[in-house]
């Protein structure tokens, strides 16, 4: 297992590096550029304001130089946009806003999910199962751009129970709608595939021996059926958890948390292309990171599984 993890480290870092490259030149075909606008700067003062930024050296050198400050100091360089900030400071003041109410609701959507989806398999075509049912749909038509709005208008305008924005220091108060608005449709496919995978692995033949030689139900649904029917659910847990970082941008748009996806949102428009960058390098990095937590979960919960 731990040659496994070393030879998959080191076919990320080259995936990361081809990542970066790729993702440098597209910003840099793009029409415009960071320093563009509706009234163009003198001749003079642009060319000065690229030299500061070495927007003036040739592509391969730009490129060059941004991948060795990353590769030897873990720098991102200086925002385009921002004056007197970096993208290290962007990131490290709003990732950690994004990755608190991200992970909060990651958890919610598995918890529940996962016990939602096993009731439903376990009480299979009984009220209890089309009560469930009926849930996830419901959740899985509202993604969290249309869930958002609702709980603003319902907690915020109407009731007035909530705050309808900010973060305040990541008080509950500011964390609620939030987590419910990001976690909700993701709960619902946790429950679904659940479902589905403890409906098959019930019916398999080591779950009728086991009934056969008289085991109580419970031993045989913890004990037997719960790890292999969550393997499909490791499958969609990994991704889910970084779709649920980098799908923040609804989430700071319309609660105003002042999390990453929003400063992602104003480099795109600015053309920020160190921020751009930085970010995408850090999301990309996750879903490195959290596959290869998926693959190790794997082989835990399957040991016919060898890497």
């Amino acid at each position: 297992m731990l040659n496994y993890i070393a030879r998959r480290m080191l076919v990320a870092i080259p995936t990361l590096l081809v990542l970066i490259v790729i993702c440098f030149l597209l910003m840099h075909a793009a029409p415009g550029g960071p320093f563009t606008s509706e009234r163009p700067l003198p001749p003079q003062v642009l060319a000065n304001i690229e030299a500061r930024y070495g927007l003036d050296q040739p592509l391969w050198k730009q490129m060059w130089d941004y991948l060795a400050n990353i590769v030897l100091r873990f720098d991102f360089g200086p925002s385009f946009i921002y004056k007197d900030r970096d993208v290290n400071d962007i990131i490290a003041q709003g990732f950690p806003v994004t990755l608190t109410y991200g992970t909060i609701s990651f958890v919610i959507a598995t918890l529940v999910g996962i016990s939602l989806g096993v009731l439903a398999a376990v009480r299979h075509n009984t009220l209890l199962d089309y009560i469930a049912v009926g849930a996830t749909f419901s959740a899985q038509a509202l993604p969290n751009f249309v869930m958002a709005p609702i709980l603003v208008i319902i907690f915020t305008w109407q009731l007035g129970w909530l705050p309808g924005g900010g973060w305040n220091g990541g008080q509950w108060q500011y964390v609620v709608m939030p987590v419910i608005a990001l976690s909700t449709s993701y709960m619902a496919s946790i429950a679904r595939i659940t479902r589905s995978s403890m409906l098959e692995v019930l019916t398999s033949n080591f779950i009728r021996t086991a009934r056969a030689k008289g085991l109580p139900g419970r031993t045989i649904l913890w004990r037997h059926a719960m790890k292999p029917a969550m393997l499909p659910v490791v499958s969609y847990l990994s991704p889910a958890f970084v779709a649920m970082i980098t799908g923040s941008v609804v989430i700071d748009l319309y609660f105003s948390t002042g999390g990453i996806g929003l400063s992602y949102v104003n480099a795109a428009l600015n053309r920020d292309y160190a921020v751009m960058l930085g970010v995408t390098i850090l999301y990309g990095g996750l879903t490195v990171l959290f596959n290869l937590v998926a693959d190790v979960t794997y082989a835990w919960l399957d040991p016919k599984i060898r890497y």
